[in-house]
């Protein structure tokens, strides 16, 4: 019976991490750029009025915390986003993320209806981010 070398066993049976490709790279960059772009652009630079809306209608938040609330999560996202790229316990990540996707759409739909205009569209893209979120997330190798 011959010996393989340690370089003809597969990376992800010898423990270390397969090699990303770009598809993974890009995948790896989308959900960074949607927690930039939700955190800083519609939160924290300009604030979109939808999502000061559904902030200022949360329930026991008095009205002069809603911005600083605002900008807390919206730096929150961005912290995330940057978690995201640099690839430290991607499942950590993924369980974060996807908590918060599901608190953010629920609160939204829950305390505030009549700011969301499309809840299905809404609710049908985060599940696409999910999924997103967890296809970049891989499953630890089993031996």
């Amino acid at each position: 019976m011959s010996q393989l070398a340690s370089s003809d066993i597969p990376i992800a049976r010898r423990g270390g991490r397969m090699p990303e490709d770009w598809r993974d790279a890009a995948a790896r960059w989308a959900v960074a750029l949607v927690w930039f772009y939700e955190g800083f652009w519609c939160k924290v630079w300009r604030g979109r009025t939808d999502q000061r809306a559904i902030v200022d209608d949360v329930p026991f938040l008095p009205g002069w915390a809603s911005t600083a609330a605002l900008v807390t999560i919206g730096l929150a996202e961005v912290a995330i986003g940057l978690w995201v790229l640099a690839g430290r316990r991607v499942r950590s990540a993924a369980v974060v993320q996807t908590v918060l996707v599901v608190v953010f759409n629920a609160g939204g739909l829950l305390f505030s209806p009549g700011q969301i205009e499309e809840p299905g569209r809404l609710l049908t893209q985060n599940l696409v981010f999910i999924v997103l979120i967890w296809k970049i997330s891989p499953r630890p190798v089993t031996r």
